[in-house]
């Protein structure tokens, strides 16, 4: 099967395809087709969940495309702040100026500013990931995974992207960034998320050959 990965993230779209490489999923990405970014991308991603972000994406490059598209929402739920950043993950800080790993270093920077004083036992979190798949006449299926762990104190590692020099996951003993792309990626809240869905794709009747 190939279908069309609706994401501008260079690191996303090579974790999500390394998770699918084994189940016979072949992920063709905006940029592999070159896909020029339109305006209106800007207001696809406005809902109040990370599993209504996803499918909202997945169904407008389905239209635009007429391809049928995976898509995916996810972001850092922090116990100690309610939750939050939440479905506001990428742009915690604000920072509208910046992008890739500027980003993120300011996003790390005010999370742990946010949670200074908190006590370890305390700092526990868990990354979120919904998936989706549509088809351009509308249909669509959805999946969700998590993985639990805790907000370090300082940063560490040099893999990941995003908060993973932070969550630190006990099962590994090590924070995300620290550790393979293939240990990650056995765990991760991405890899549950689109197994799950790449199975229900698989025993779903609509076809994608071809698509």
């Amino acid at each position: 099967m190939s279908l069309l990965l609706a994401t501008r993230s260079a690191h996303k779209a090579r974790e999500i395809g390394q998770i699918l490489a084994p189940l016979d999923l072949e992920v063709i990405t905006l940029a592999d087709l070159g896909i020029e970014p339109a305006p209106e991308e800007d207001v696809i991603e406005v809902h109040d969940t990370f599993a209504a972000n996803a499918l909202a994406k997945a169904r407008y490059f389905a239209a635009r495309l007429g391809r049928v598209t995976l898509a995916d929402d996810s972001g850092l739920r922090v116990d100690a702040l309610d939750g939050d950043p939440g479905v506001h993950t990428k742009r915690f800080s604000g920072r509208t100026d910046l992008q890739g790993q500027a980003l993120d270093d300011a996003n790390n920077a005010l999370l742990l500013d946010r949670l200074s004083g908190v006590a370890e036992e305390e700092r526990g979190a868990r990354y979120v990931c919904c998936a989706a798949v549509a088809w351009p006449d509308g249909r669509s299926l959805g999946a969700a995974g998590t993985v639990r762990g805790r907000i370090a104190t300082e940063p560490r590692g040099t893999g990941g992207f995003g908060y993973d020099p932070l969550f630190h996951v006990p099962r590994l003993g090590a924070r995300f960034a620290e550790v393979s792309p293939e240990a990650k990626n056995a765990i991760s809240h991405r890899s549950r998320a689109f197994r799950a869905l790449a199975a229900a794709l698989a025993a779903s009747p609509w076809p994608v050959t071809g698509a």
